[in-house]
């Protein structure tokens, strides 16, 4: 494994292209949208997430959808330009953790973005369709019974990364590169985590 991740972190190329992951991932719609009609930075409300449930709690399930639909059609983007580009498909889930740094510490927004829940949703679409599939019906059951979205959050996420684990192949670069996505995630709600437990 070690051989593997050298050669793919050797390639020049996969660099280029875990740089545009990151600077696409750095693009946060909610802090765009909610400027251009004229509201207070999504994260300084609520949450303090630059993200899709925080949109919904100030503006609506309208707005929240447009900043959903965006998200994981960027995400999808990503992840059909991994599958074309990069030099080895082990590469292909570095890309999308890129992704998810970047929605995470976006440099365009002072290094304050969203936790990238919707982006590995719509990355893992391209990746595995009927756990993108399965994960998204997971959110639904599980928030409608405990209604927290970051709970929901975690047993989608655990959904997808299964998912992508069966499509890699037993490719351990491949299947690290999504772990550590997932891993990533899950440390990003670790306010909710501390908040719900004193709650």
């Amino acid at each position: 494994m070690n051989g593997q991740l050298s050669i793919l972190l050797s390639d020049p190329q996969v660099w280029l292209l875990l740089g545009g992951a990151y600077l696409a991932g750095s693009v946060n719609f909610s802090i765009l949208i909610f400027k251009l009609i004229g509201r207070d930075d999504p994260r300084e409300n609520f949450s303090g997430n630059a993200g899709a449930s925080n949109v919904y709690r100030q503006a609506g399930w309208l707005w929240a959808l447009v900043v959903l639909l965006l998200d994981m059609g960027r995400a999808v983007a990503v992840a059909v330009a991994a599958l074309a580009w990069m030099p080895q498909v082990s590469g292909v889930p570095w890309m999308g953790l890129g992704l998810i740094i970047g929605n995470r510490f976006p440099c365009f927004h002072r290094f304050r973005g969203g936790k990238g829940v919707a982006n590995f949703l719509g990355f893992s679409l391209v990746i595995t369709p009927l756990a993108a599939l399965i994960g998204a019906m997971a959110w639904g059951i599980i928030f409608g019974l405990a209604r927290r979205p970051f709970v929901a959050s975690f047993a989608m996420v655990a959904v997808l990364t299964v998912g992508a684990i069966g499509a890699w192949n037993q490719n351990p670069v491949a299947i690290m590169g999504t772990v550590a996505t997932a891993v990533l995630i899950y440390l990003s709600h670790w306010r909710n985590v501390v908040g719900s437990c004193f709650r």
